[in-house]
Order: structure tokens, then sequence, then C-alpha cells
């Protein structure tokens, strides 16, 4: 039998895989959400017992409106979910699970390190790298690191753009429910926009999602889409450029606000759960997007996107921002002046003219973009890579 049909499949009868993922909330959403993505994938797709760690449940909850603020330990979904307060908790080994990932580079509890040293069989431990394009990342995939003073191995696990990295998280019916939920959403005359409050007429103009840090120039955006030839709804979730939308409705921006003013039309709608920002994404003409976990949902969504990157002391960020650029930029040539200018790393002098050529040059976007995602498809899904890498460790 196959690794995959020996353990990881749904007909085995053996008592399942029990796999521990610890998440410390660095980005408010991107952490959170990636590992509620691979959670829920482990958990569908490979029958996998998941236990998750996080110890921000307040942000997890604005994703998974499920998960009570109150409980140290909730099933949601199917998913084992401990609220991870301190380095302090002690374990036994009945508590060791046989996969244990850390998500980048947090430091699991001690004593969870110590008590994985005592096993016969130790479990697979692997540290979650976070997404870049950098070269680099291709010599550091899969590298091991052996523990310091424990007989424990830890191996480098890196997602990425490249056959020699991890791939990208994508659910195996991504693709066929995006198809059935744009159909659906045409046939039905467009619930989800209206249910978000949008009329006939914002219906059919030219719509924009954005999702960003503070710190982006949200004003000077909303000023370019004022002075836009062709209406524009920018639908913005709920705690989101706070600064920006407080000076633009003259109030503190609350759900179901909404404002014309020239060609533009802003809406704040809900801070929306994973499965519902997929929608959104997928219905949104160009998708502004932050951290990790939306900006790889925009490139399955195979619609235009921004990527606001994760701002890193002494701009590192900007390094990483290029390299996806110049990776990227061979597919679609309109994003590169804009997301410099959006991450600040470049001045803009005319958010205008900025604006207009992007809307120009978006018209050649789709295949570009389909061309993208089948490219990265390609590369095989994060989970099934990461697990198949497991089948190897196991084997030896």
């Amino acid at each position: 039998m196959t690794f995959e049909t020996s353990i990881f499949s749904k007909q085995n009868t053996q008592a399942p895989i029990r796999l521990d993922l610890f998440c410390k909330v660095v980005d408010n959403f991107g952490d959170i959400g990636i590992c509620w993505r691979l959670s829920k994938q482990f958990a569908s797709e490979y029958a996998i017992a998941v236990q998750l760690w996080v110890d921000d449940l307040a942000s997890f909850k604005r994703l998974c409106p499920q998960v009570s603020l109150d409980q140290e330990c909730q099933v949601v979904e199917q998913i084992t979910v401990r609220h991870w307060k301190n380095q302090a908790q002690t374990f036994s080994p009945s508590d060791i699970a046989d996969i244990v990932i850390e998500f980048f580079a947090c430091d699991i509890p001690p004593d969870y390190i110590a008590t994985m040293a005592t096993l016969t069989r130790k479990p697979i431990w692997l540290n979650l790298e976070g997404l870049t394009a950098e070269t680099w990342v291709e010599g550091c995939h899969r590298l091991p690191s052996s523990h310091p003073q424990y007989p424990l191995t830890k191996y480098f696990y890196y997602p990425g753009f490249t056959d020699q990295t991890g791939g990208l998280i994508c659910e195996a019916e991504l693709e066929t429910n995006r198809q059935i939920f744009l159909m659906r959403e045409s046939e039905l005359e467009h619930p989800f926009l209206r249910g978000l409050g949008l009329s006939s007429t914002e219906i059919k103009a030219s719509k924009v999602s954005l999702f960003c840090y503070p710190h982006a120039p949200v004003s000077d955006l909303i000023q370019a889409w004022c002075n836009s030839s062709s209406p524009v709804v920018c639908l913005v979730p709920e705690g989101v450029a706070q600064t920006a939308l407080t000076a633009f409705f003259g109030a503190t921006p609350e759900v179901g606000m909404s404002k014309t003013v020239n060609a533009l039309t802003l809406r704040v709608i809900p801070f929306l759960d994973q499965e519902n920002y997929d929608h959104l994404l997928w219905l949104c003409d160009v998708n502004f997007v932050r951290g990790e976990d939306s900006f790889v949902r925009a490139q399955w969504a195979c619609k235009p996107f921004v990527w606001h990157i994760y701002p890193q002391d002494e701009n590192l960020h900007h390094k990483k921002l290029a390299a996806f650029l110049d990776r990227h930029r061979t597919i679609d040539p309109a994003e590169s002046d804009f997301s410099l200018a959006w991450n600040a790393v470049q001045v803009c002098p005319d958010w205008d003219k900025l604006w207009r050529n992007y809307e120009q040059q978006r018209e050649e976007t789709p295949a570009l973009v389909e061309q993208w995602r089948r490219q990265m498809m390609l590369n095989g899904d994060f989970s099934r890579n990461l697990f198949d890498f497991v089948g190897e460790l196991r084997k030896k």
C-alpha cells in the first residue's frame, strides 16, 4: 500500500493520525487564517484528528464566528481548538500528536518538546514558514535541524511559487466550487452582492474589495476613484482603513454605511468568514489584499489583485514584494507600478493616472490570471505536498 492509502485515506480503519498545529498571531488575520484553512483541509480531506493551538482567540473569532472566547478547549468544525495561554503548560506522552507543526518559527511549549523526546516513536516535527517568492527558500525547503538538547529533528517546510517548494494552499474542490458559485450567483441575480446591499446599478459597475493595513494610502486611492471616468464600487470590511473611511464618511464607519461621491460608491460590509470572503474575491473585479492568507486566495480567485505586504523592519518586506513581482510580472505586467506605489516603495505623484493606467491594462488580465492559476496548480497543493514529505520521513 502507498503511504497515502495506508495512513491518510478516509477509508483507513485504524485510529486517525493526530496533528497538533501551533499558531501565534502576529499579523491579525494572516497567521490564524492560514492555520485555520490548513486545519480544515487536514480534517476534511485526510481525516486527520487536528488540534489547533492559538494564542489569540479574538482574531480567530473574526474569521470564524463559532469560536468562543471563554473556552480553553472547544471543537469547531471537527477541529479541537485549544487556547494557547502560556509556555508553562505541561504535557504527558499521550498528549503528543503524530505530526507537530509550528507556524512561522513560533516557540512551542518547552515541556511539549521535552515530552516528544521521551517517546520511542518520535513525532514528525515541522516548522511551517511564511510565504515568499525569494529564490533562497528553494535551498532551505525541507532542510532538517537537529535539536541542541534532545534527540529530535525539526524540518523546515516552505510554501512557494515553484515545484522546489511546498506550493500554495488549495483545497481539492476549490476551483469547482468557484465555478458553481459564479454560475449560481449569475443565474439567481446576484444574491450574495444584494445581501451586501448593492443595487442593480452597483452590481454592473467595476467592483473593488479593499483589505489593507492601516498605513496604506487609501485616501489617495479614494480620491482617484472619485475622479474615475467610470463607476467604481468599493467594498470595505468593517474595521479596515478606519482613518481614511472616517474622513470620507465624516463619521466612524459602521456596517451598512454607504456614500457616493462622483464616480465612487463606497460601502462598509461585515467582516466576512473565510468562505464568504472567497465569494467576495470571486465576484469583485479587483481585489486589494494583505498579508499572506488573502494574498493566496486572491490568486485562486482569478481576478486582478494588489498585495499590501506585511511591513518589516528595515523595509525587508520590499525585497519580498520585489521577488514576487519579478516572478509574477511576466504573467501580469499591470500590477507592478501600482503595487510599488501602494506599498510605498516608490512615490506616486498622480494617483488618478496610476488608477487609469491600471484600469486600461486590466482588460488584458483575465487570460493572464488564469495562466498564473494553472501555473501554480502544476506545483501541487501545499497540504498534499506536505503529507507526501511526512510519508517520506515515516519510511526512514
